[in-house]
């Protein structure tokens, strides 16, 4: 069985607590890839072996992300296994465009995230803007 560790920068910062939606995304990730739906404790068991994280914060992360429609998840007995419906990044542009979706000045909230692009990302999101007119 492959387990999939956090990399160092992705496990809980100094006071504990992992940026919003990190522990999301992770788990997404290890959904994806797997081979095959997961129980709560095997989701558990790849993020986490032997450390704090608790059975009942998956299970809340999981039902979170199902009822977000970004994972899928089928009865196993009394419990559910959970898959992926689409990868950590497709999470992340959903949680993107609903946030701006939410703000009535989309222009200023655009201006304002394209000024905190490092220069890499810059170039990455002109260029996907090019394809686009394209």
């Amino acid at each position: 069985m492959s387990t999939t560790q956090p990399a160092p920068g992705d496990r809980a910062s100094e006071n504990g607590r992992r940026r919003p939606g990190q522990l999301e995304a992770q788990v997404v990730t290890i959904l994806v890839e797997a081979t095959g739906p997961l129980t709560p404790g095997e989701v558990r068991d790849r993020l986490d072996p032997g450390g704090p994280l608790s059975y009942s914060t998956v299970v809340t992360t999981l039902t979170r992300l199902f009822d977000k429609g970004a994972v899928r998840r089928e009865r196993d007995g009394r419990a559910y296994r959970y898959g992926a419906v689409r990868d950590a990044a497709g999470l992340v542009a959903e949680r993107m465009s609903r946030l701006l979706a939410a703000e009535p000045d989309r222009t200023s909230v655009l201006r304002r995230f394209v000024g905190t692009l490092d220069d890499r990302d810059e170039r990455i999101l002109r260029a996907l803007l090019r394809e686009d007119a394209e």
